[in-house]
């Protein structure tokens, strides 16, 4: 059936099924609709089979999760405006769109779920010699879509070429409130800004922010082990020691150190760094406090020494590996909060010093918070690295004086 709408409705002209006749029922329509919208491997995604009571989660990680089940329940009936879902790889935000998504399809609408490297590379072979399909053709099935879900915007290349063509679909899409559904693991302040824009219309936007880390690697990324926070859990403000065994003047630095490192985990804004020619003078027990009180707030923490990470990068190459290194970078670039221990103390291969400065570089960017400590003076570390740590428009620098733990121990 055709509806009576009026000229230039995004549906005028176009044929419906009859209402009585519903799609639910018609299990090879169904299965068409899957296969023509990539839906066919998420197929058993759906609300009734979405956990958020998971045993190793703190309250503000279940609340997050029960959150986007709603708004995402909510959005399934009745898809109005835009479905942003943002949080780790694993988080869930990926099954609850595809949740929404099987819904739709089960109403007889037609559903395209792609992910941003993906549709881009569709888009590229349309310029083939042996492309079936055209370009304006396939753009125009993007755009047109009754519903889009888009997923792992970011991760893509960013050369221009792309950023221009997403930014084409995507603004058609809003300027015509087009349902369209994205997920997210990529700070939006890193997107292209005419994208970005749309994303932070409240008006047709329903953003959601996911907390919870990746359930396939619960509990400080156990499967990994890229986070060594476990390890520390005992390392808090309670338990920090600012009088054992120290001068006057020592037990002042000491204390404002640990009162810049509260006054941070309550509010982490920029970069924090701890400097100490000393190991065991403090400054990683301070490093691991905040990241302890960040992650009772339900913050995403990532806390590893430097040195470690890089042979987590390296690993990701070795073929019994689990994690692909592009995944491992992004979850270490866009973690909530990133403590790097001992920087300086790494191996200083020019592959080495090239991915870390990538990752403190996109961090120094994006202001992401983030916890550094070192043994090394300033001459010491990476001039590149070195150059964003004394920018004091985003880092603070905390400079311990008093001598290594053992020593006061020995004094008091």
């Amino acid at each position: 059936m055709r509806v009576d709408l009026p000229v230039g409705h995004p549906d005028f002209g176009k044929l419906f099924r009859c209402p009585r006749n519903h799609g639910a029922v018609d299990e090879e329509r169904l299965e068409t609709l899957r296969k023509v919208g990539n839906l066919g491997v998420f197929a058993d995604k759906s609300f009734e089979n979405f956990t958020f009571d998971l045993p190793y989660l703190n309250g503000q990680q279940r609340a997050s999760l029960r959150a986007a089940f709603e708004v995402a329940q909510a959005y399934a009936r009745d898809p109005r405006g835009w479905l942003v879902l943002e949080g780790t790889y694993g988080c869930g935000k990926t099954h609850l769109a595809a949740a929404v998504a099987n819904t739709r399809l089960n109403l007889d609408e037609t559903v395209l779920l792609v992910t941003a490297p993906d549709l881009l590379d569709h888009l590229r072979t349309t310029y083939g010699p042996s492309s079936e399909v055209g370009y304006d053709e396939m753009f125009d099935r993007l755009r047109n879509v009754p519903m889009l879900v888009l997923d792992d915007l970011g991760v893509e290349n960013p050369s221009q070429w792309a950023q221009e063509k997403l930014f084409q679909l995507l603004n058609y899409r809003y300027n015509r409130q087009l349902p369209t559904i994205i997920t997210t693991n990529t700070d939006l302040d890193l997107l292209d800004a005419r994208i970005r824009s749309r994303l932070l219309d409240e008006s047709i936007i329903h953003r959601v922010r996911i907390t919870a880390p990746d359930y396939r690697t619960p509990v400080q990324n156990k499967q990994d082990q890229l986070s060594s926070l476990a390890l520390y859990l005992d390392r808090t403000f309670e338990s920090y020691d600012p009088n054992t065994g120290v001068t006057q003047d020592e037990h002042a630095n000491l204390v404002r150190a640990g009162q810049i490192a509260y006054d941070y985990a309550s509010q982490p804004r920029g970069w924090l760094v701890f400097m100490s020619k000393y190991n065991a003078s403090g400054k990683t027990h301070l490093a691991a406090a905040i990241a302890n009180f960040r992650q009772e707030q339900g913050d995403e923490v990532v806390f590893v020494t430097t040195a470690d990470l890089l042979d987590f990068l390296r690993m990701t190459f070795g073929p019994g590996s689990t994690v692909s290194f592009d995944r491992r970078f992004q979850s270490i670039r866009n973690a909530g909060l990133l403590v790097l221990d001992d920087l300086g103390t790494e191996s200083a291969s020019a592959w080495a010093r090239e991915k870390l400065f990538q990752i403190i570089d996109y961090r120094y960017v994006a202001k992401l918070p983030t916890v550094i400590t070192t043994s090394k003076a300033a001459e010491e570390i990476d001039g590149r690295i070195a150059s964003r740590i004394a920018d004091q428009r985003i880092c603070t620098i905390i400079r311990i004086t008093a001598p290594d733990f053992p020593t006061r121990l020995k004094r008091g």
